[in-house]
């Protein structure tokens, strides 16, 4: 009897964790994986969107590092990571 009480108050627990799993971690990995693929898919010529907020076209990717072209006259060099998004100019 008292091991079918401990359980019945258990099951509240598990279904808070499983929700949880489901609406918050699960989605939050596959968006990260995504932004991962994403990283190794860029390449030279690609327009991004850095998570500063400035858009510019890529001309060089290293391991860490990719080099992006602002204008004319500027390019900067920053982390991989710092990449937000690739925009799809089709």
């Amino acid at each position: 009897m008292q091991e079918g009480n401990f359980l019945t108050s258990l099951l509240p627990l598990i279904v808070l964790i499983a929700i949880f799993y489901f609406l918050i971690i699960l989605p939050q990995q596959r968006q990260a994986k995504a932004h991962r693929v994403m990283l190794s898919e860029l390449k030279k010529g690609d327009k991004v969107i850095t998570s500063g907020g400035l858009v510019g076209e890529v001309t060089s990717v290293d391991d860490n590092f990719i080099k992006i072209k602002l204008n004319d006259d500027v390019i900067v060099k920053i982390v991989k990571e710092h990449i937000a998004k690739r925009l799809d100019e089709k």
